[in-house]
């Protein structure tokens, strides 16, 4: 495990460095726009996507700065989807990665506009990316497709949808949501390297980053109830007081972390498949079955 910290260490240095100099280089007028936008973007956190996106492009022989382009995309739409999940109108959280959120620290328009901004901005950083030829367009298109009305926000909206609802709910319904609402951009770290490495592996991959995205929810689900403020950062026992709909509200704690388990599973016989270095990649399925925040 030690191998793996500082492997997972090397990987998050690399991506905070170069995060580091878009942040240096984001000059707005008003500057409190600048201000707020980086206060989430480097508000910490695992960095579980670029940290992924960096080791798969390992895995596939793609270079890293190949991929940084679309890390960066990737974190600024994830922290966007942060700071505006935590507004009142939505999840209504006060904090973040153990500080204020943005709207508690900026305000609520500021905080609006702040994701509004780191958005666009990680389009721009696409559009770069699709002169340089055909696999970058491809690439930047699936991050769209994974981040907007048909993935992530249609994940979020369904939760929103299921939030408090007292009717009886599936497993198909819970699925969807995890699918979507986590699941998209944990898939997009997984795919993204494998399109710029012509497509090598991608169904395998692919699949992985499904079960993957699926694992991260269940055990999210799972700290709710059972993590602590001083490790997650964040508010603790939101779902159940909102009757969210999760995977301990359909199967409770235990029977969550058997789901998991078996997701782990699955998640290690898919990588078995690839014929390359994945050890990183099943030391991460570990992680994150056992992560503590």
């Amino acid at each position: 495990m030690n191998d793996f910290n500082l492997c997972y260490q090397k990987y998050l240095d690399e991506f905070e460095e170069y995060l580091g100099a878009y942040v240096q280089n984001l000059k707005t007028k008003p500057s409190i726009l600048g201000e707020s936008m980086a206060y989430s973007l480097q508000g910490g956190g695992k960095r579980i996507r670029p940290v992924l996106m960096l080791a798969c492009a390992d895995v596939l022989n793609v270079a890293h700065k190949e991929v940084l382009p679309f890390a960066l995309a990737l974190e600024m739409i994830h922290t966007y989807s942060l700071i505006h999940d935590d507004l009142p109108a939505m999840d209504n959280d006060d904090f973040r990665r153990g500080k204020p959120s943005c709207h508690k620290a900026f305000g609520e328009a500021n905080a609006i506009l702040a994701g509004d901004a780191l958005l666009n901005e990680a389009y721009a950083v696409c559009f770069e990316e699709c002169l340089k030829g055909e696999k970058y367009a491809l690439a930047s298109k699936l991050l769209n497709e994974y981040a907007g009305a048909y993935g992530m926000i249609a994940g979020q909206s369904a939760d929103l949808y299921f939030t408090g609802k007292k009717q009886d709910v599936s497993e198909e319904e819970l699925l969807y949501i995890y699918e979507h609402k986590t699941g998209k951009l944990l898939l997009a770290p997984v795919s993204i390297p494998c399109i710029l490495a012509e497509y090598k592996n991608f169904m395998s991959f692919e699949h992985f980053g499904v079960l993957l995205g699926q694992l991260f929810q269940i055990t999210d689900d799972i700290l709710d109830v059972t993590g602590e403020f001083s490790q997650l950062g964040k508010s603790i026992g939101k779902d159940e007081s909102e009757n969210k709909l999760t995977s301990v509200r359909l199967y409770g704690v235990e029977g969550a972390k058997i789901r998991a388990d078996i997701y782990a599973k699955e998640c290690h016989a898919v990588l078995e498949s690839v014929e390359s270095d994945t050890s990183f990649l099943h030391q991460l399925i570990d992680y994150i079955l056992v992560r503590t925040k």
